[in-house]
Parts: structure tokens; C-alpha cells; sequence
């Protein structure tokens, strides 16, 4: 493993406000900035009580100017929902206030229901064109071509890095072939992981912008001073993400001792989604993550974490860098 990274969705707890989420997620990314974290990533979500994300770009905006040194980026993007051209101008906006410090994660799935979606794009296509359009967009922050027609500016000669986001085999084929970086959402659906790295890996071809593959997994950490305060903790992410499931989105329930409201058949659901996870004190997120880290050798981790307290929230993140900078000492000595 060469870095960790976070991936924050600025989630509102109940009793608070977006304008507090959005606050947090500030706070957040300063925190990290100071505690070694490699890059800082929003994402994009519509319709969702308790994600203040939605504006990605703007929201990514803040949180460089408010920062100095710490990549700041998508995780991601879901580009079905837009125009690569706008989403070229942009990034490229970005990458030309805030140079060498912005990521383009591009996901192929809406990010909410399908109301929304229709909402977002005002039509439905049936064909599928996330390759062309992934290729269509690369172009616009590629070198200047003068005959172009289209040609995004800002944008044009960014170069801004764009990653494959997936959780099935579809975007590791898609990365590889395009030999582009790849990022698995294995913190919310990890049951493809080991294939989908395995064919990225396989069938990588050399690109302009990446010469081997570079493979990413998501982690959800919730870590406190014991075991039972980092199980108490989650127990709002497992609420959440029941709820979710269920039709009953809302903000980021508080932690509770009593999950009984989540159906048994749900629970075992959630908990396998949410299986990719270290979850405990110190020492048990360090033994966890490691035994991660030794399964699938990814060249990067992603941490994220909803937790309602943000005070433990921040706690939580600064025992994760802890440990994982420490495995990543042990990587770069191995």
C-alpha cells in the first residue's frame, strides 16, 4: 500500500443541518490534511436526507480552498447524470484554482432513485454510453487540439487524473482497457472484490496516463478507546443503511443500543454489505486492516466512516491515519 485516503459523503445527523454537514466536512478534510491522509473525496448523491454532497464540485471547491497540500477530488462523479463537457469545464475550473490537487472519480450507477434520475437528466436513455462518454470527457482535459470544435475552458490541457469507480466486474474491465486508475466500493458492496481486482490487474493495458495498474479499495472504519464504543458508534451507518434499503432514507440516525427495528433477513444484509469494515479499538482496527490489507495487496486505501458525534467522527479517522501510516511504513520497508 503506498497511501490512505478518505472518502467523506458530508452526512447530516439527525439534529443538525446540511450547513452544519457541510461545516464538518471542512473540518474534516483539515484534520486529515494534518494527520497524513493522501486524498480527501466527496461524492455524489441526489435526493438523500442525510448527504449534503450533491453539488460535488462545489462542495470539493471548498474544501481546497480551505485546505493547502491534500488531493481533494470525486469519488465520484456519476456521469451518467451530466454532460462530460460540463463536468470537463468543471474539474478543469478546479484543477486551474487549486493545480496538482484534483481527482475525477467517474461512477456509472445514478446515485438515488430513479425519479431523480429522471429529474437529473430530464430523459432516459436505454443505451448504455458510459465508455464513450468516459473517453469523450478525458478529451476535453487532454492537450489542446485547435481544430477541435468543442473544446472545454477551462479544462483543456488539465489533465485532471480520472479513475474508474465500480463495484462489479464492468468498471475493472473498463479501467483496465483504457489503463486508467481503479477504485472499488468495497466499503458498501465487497462481494466482487476479489475478482474485480484480479481482472483489472490481469488485463491492464498501458496508457499515457498510467503505465501499471493502480488499484483502490474502500474501507468503512468506525474506531474508538474500546470495542463496544466503536460497535455503539456504527450503530448509526447500520441504521442508516437499513433504512436506505427499506425506502425510509433519512438524516444519520443517532447510535443506539437497540437495533431490533432492522428485520433480521435486513440485518444479515447490511452486514455483509458493510463486511469490508474494521470496527473496534485501536489495536482491533489495526489487526483488521491489516488482515484487508494482506488479502488484496491494493495499492491505496479508502477510509470512510459515518459517525453521528462529530467529535468522535474525528476520533475516529485520526486512529485510523495511525495505523494505517503505519502499514504503510511496513510496505515501503518490506
Amino acid at each position: 500500500m503506498q497511501h490512505f485516503s478518505i472518502l467523506d459523503l458530508s452526512p447530516v445527523p439527525e439534529g443538525a443541518t446540511v450547513a452544519d454537514a457541510l461545516a464538518g466536512t471542512l473540518d474534516l478534510a483539515r484534520h486529515a490534511e494534518r494527520w497524513g491522509y493522501h486524498r480527501f473525496w466527496l461524492a455524489e448523491h441526489h435526493n438523500m436526507a442525510g448527504v449534503a454532497s450533491a453539488a460535488t464540485a462545489v462542495v470539493i471547491g471548498q474544501v481546497a480552498a480551505g485546505t493547502s497540500r491534500i488531493r481533494v477530488g470525486a469519488g465520484g462523479i456519476m456521469l451518467p447524470n451530466h454532460a462530460p463537457l460540463v463536468i470537463a469545464e468543471q474539474f478543469g475550473t478546479l484543477a486551474t484554482l487549486f493545480p496538482g490537487r484534483i481527482d475525477l472519480g467517474l461512477g456509472r450507477a445514478p446515485g438515488t432513485d430513479m425519479a431523480t434520475a429522471r429529474a437529473l437528466r430530464r430523459h432516459m436513455e436505454q443505451s448504455d454510453t458510459f465508455p464513450q462518454d468516459v473517453t469523450e470527457l478525458i478529451s476535453y482535459l487532454d492537450e489542446d487540439h485547435p481544430e477541435a470544435r468543442v473544446r472545454a475552458i477551462p479544462g483543456v490541457g488539465t489533465k485532471v487524473p480520472v479513475w474508474i469507480l465500480g463495484s462489479s466486474l464492468y468498471g475493472a474491465q473498463l479501467a483496465a482497457w483504457l489503463g486508467l486508475p481503479y477504485a472499488f466500493a468495497s466499503h458498501f458492496a465487497p462481494q466482487m472484490l476479489d475478482e474485480a481486482l484480479e481482472v483489472y490487474r490481469r488485463t491492464f493495458r498501458p496508457s499515457q496516463w498510467l503505465q501499471a495498474p493502480y488499484a483502490m479499495m474502500g474501507v468503512g472504519v468506525c474506531a474508538a478507546g474500546t470495542d463496544a464504543e466503536a460497535q455503539f458508534l456504527r450503530s448509526s451507518q447500520i441504521l442508516a443503511f437499513s433504512r436506505l434499503r427499506m425506502g425510509r432514507p433519512g438524516p444519520l440516525p443517532r447510535p443506539v443500543e437497540d437495533l431490533s427495528e432492522i428485520p433480521a433477513g435486513m440485518r444479515a444484509e447490511v452486514e455483509m454489505a458493510l463486511g469490508c469494515s474494521a470496527v473496534g479499538a485501536e489495536g482491533t482496527v489495526a489487526r483488521q486492516l491489516r488482515a484487508l490489507l494482506d488479502r488484496y495487496q491494493p495499492d491505496e486505501v479508502m477510509v470512510t466512516g459515518m459517525i453521528h458525534d462529530p467529535v468522535a467522527r474525528l476520533r475516529s479517522f485520526e486512529i485510523a491515519a495511525g495505523v494505517l501510516a503505519g502499514l504503510v511504513d511496513k510496505a515501503r520497508a518490506a
